[in-house]
């Protein structure tokens, strides 16, 4: 098939590599402008962009997507049978979503209908949930509310974090892709509606959905929530009227402690939380100090029995 690809980070190379593998010509590439990122704040170049350069395909980096006349002409030039959007990061404008025979096809991170938006990975994770997968969907008007087409799911670890999720979704997407663009071009896949019923939304992180809370939320909560959300915007509460972070923690097997109290226990820093449960602090890190070893960090700050993280 001739092909457009949109795509952006990390996540979306194999799902590119796999369809030039299978013999597709992808026509051309669209991914977001390069970034200033670092301490240096150089500009950086998206994953998919280094990718297709290395490929020898056109590249394309739109700021804006909807009413790009110069975008439009080329894309109705190309005349693609289908474009693929992989976590390309922009929203589909209605003429290209109408312009390729086949419609516009998404890998999506997630078993749809649930966790529709632009965060699936990390809050299937950060909800606690025992089984994920991806779903290639045709996009239509909607948020991620298009017809499905395949799926394939896995079994999660009850400590792997979405950070170490992402490569064998991006992987797994990428198989589907290929298996989906096969049965659309034989006519043997044909899109099914999704359950309204069933959809649930994962909508972009914010600094905010870091809060521990632990008056809230129980020590598995607090857990599950720091694996979908590490590196950011990752666990923090506020100790002594500063930021607290914490780097790694695991849920630890104390009781009696209240909500957000602090306290060595065998050596180890733990820290209450909801429901009568705690979890051990294992490294953690005060604004504007260094990380250190959550019982290093008791010791150096003198941590006060009551003292508590809000």
């Amino acid at each position: 098939m001739k092909l457009v690809f949109c795509g952006t980070p990390e996540f979306a190379v194999p799902s590119l590599e796999a369809l030039l593998a299978a013999g597709h010509e992808v026509a051309l590439v669209l991914t977001q402008p390069d970034r200033p990122a670092g301490r240096k704040m150089e500009l950086q170049a998206p994953a998919v962009k280094l990718a297709a350069l290395a490929h020898g395909l056109p590249v394309m980096q739109p700021d804006k997507i909807k009413n790009n006349l110069d975008l439009r002409e080329r894309l109705e030039a190309i005349r693609p049978d289908a474009i693929v959007v992989v976590a390309y990061g922009r929203i589909i404008p209605e003429w290209m979503l109408d312009l390729p025979r086949l419609g516009c096809i998404n890998v999506h991170g997630s078993l749809l209908p649930k966790y529709r938006g632009a965060a699936p990975i990390q809050w299937a994770v950060a909800n606690g949930e025992t089984e994920t997968g991806v779903t290639t969907m045709i996009l239509d008007r909607g948020l991620d509310t298009g017809g499905m087409l395949l799926s394939c799911n896995v079994l999660l670890d009850r400590n792997i974090t979405a950070q170490n999720l992402y490569p064998q979704l991006s992987h797994m997407g990428a198989k589907v892709l290929v298996e989906t663009l096969s049965g659309l071009e034989n006519g043997t896949l044909k899109p099914q509606t999704q359950d309204e019923s069933q959809a649930t939304l994962a909508p972009i992180l914010t600094r905010e959905d870091g809060r521990m809370e632990l008056a809230q939320r129980t020590a598995q909560q607090v857990y599950n929530r720091w694996r979908g959300f590490s590196p950011w915007p990752g666990a923090h509460g506020i100790f002594r009227g500063k930021r607290f972070l914490v780097h790694r923690m695991k849920p630890a097997d104390v009781a009696g402690l209240p909500p957000g109290e602090l306290a060595l226990r065998d050596g180890s820093l733990v820290v209450g939380a909801a429901g009568d449960s705690a979890l051990e602090l294992i490294e953690v890190q005060m604004e504007a100090k260094p990380r250190m070893d959550g019982a290093a960090f008791a010791r150096d700050f003198q941590v006060k029995p009551g003292e508590r993280v809000e």
